[in-house]
């Protein structure tokens, strides 16, 4: 099945290209408009000349059925659209666009083509986060913390909190009724931010700190008087009286852990079977982030 990967960034050779290059049936199709990249990556993967182009009019041209697109976020609407009008389905990485409108724009495309279009939340593949789902979760905490860090509100709700956000519609247990948002900013940037979203019987906190000086992820779902907790995506403990700790194991390939390797496999696995993916969920996840921001720049 001839695949096009369109941008070759950190995201696309540290985390999909291993996973694509490792997967069979497939014919890749590399696209960069920095030549030298693309002659260097696809050496590395064994890419042939003839499947490399610096033109995405050529790239569709060749006949590609689907698309990853790991190019800038301000270039995704106009990528995005070219492969859905040329009715090629797409994964895009988060998010589909830094505005609302844009974001909207894709998914209404998407419906008008009749094609697919995933969003790469790949966090609610993660193993410990699927596992995480199906214990009891009157109340969930996930914290997504940086080392000196500070951003302004859009860019950083967009390009990395936005992961809590669907993290947490993910985990939830029943519809959100209730949205609650607490900021620190000063000086137009945004230090810290606690997200509430509750619901009948339940309450879910998103934080982030990006003044905590530590890089870190913790998840924790609790209820039933039990809790379990999930370290970085990797270790679980378990928590009924004495804690029990069940770390990631030696050989488990980090886009695994991460929840890349399954993204990737059930939006193939779509192109192959005909069976169209629609991206309105991921989009109400950018609908409560446009409102996260208006909520900080209204601080």
């Amino acid at each position: 099945m001839p695949v096009g990967v369109i941008g070759l960034g950190d995201i696309a050779q540290k985390a999909y290209l291993p996973v694509l290059t490792a997967l069979p049936g497939l014919d890749l199709r590399l696209m960069t408009r920095d030549g030298a990249k693309l002659d260097r990556i696809g050496d590395t993967h064994r890419i042939p000349a003839e499947q490399r182009f610096t033109d995405l009019g050529q790239l569709i041209g060749s006949g590609i059925r689907a698309a990853f697109v790991h190019a800038a976020t301000d270039q995704h609407v106009s990528i995005v659209e070219q492969l859905l009008t040329a009715g090629v389905d797409v994964y895009v990485d988060k998010p589909l666009d830094y505005t609302i409108d844009g974001s909207r724009r894709l998914v209404d495309l998407a419906d008008r083509t009749g094609r697919s279009l995933m969003v790469g939340f790949n966090r609610r593949f993660a193993p410990a986060n699927v596992q995480a789902k199906e214990r009891p979760r009157d109340l969930v905490l996930l914290r997504k913390n940086r080392e000196g860090l500070p951003e302004a509100a859009r860019p950083l709700v967009f390009d990395d909190f936005i992961h809590v956000v669907d993290t947490l519609r993910f985990l939830v247990p029943g519809d959100i009724e209730h949205v609650d948002l607490r900021a620190r900013v000063r000086e137009g940037l945004v230090e810290h931010l606690v997200l509430t979203l509750a619901g009948e019987g339940f309450t879910a906190l998103g934080v982030m700190n990006r003044m905590s000086g530590s890089t870190e992820e913790i998840l924790e779902v609790s209820g039933g008087d039990s809790k379990r907790e999930v370290h970085n995506l990797a270790d679980v403990v378990d928590h009924r009286g004495q804690p029990t700790v069940r770390r990631r194991g030696d050989w488990v390939p980090v886009a695994r852990q991460r929840g890349i390797e399954q993204a990737v496999l059930s939006f193939l696995d779509a192109v192959r079977t005909g069976r169209t993916l629609d991206a309105h969920d991921a989009l109400r996840t950018h609908e409560l982030c446009e409102l996260i921001v208006e909520r900080i720049e209204a601080l």
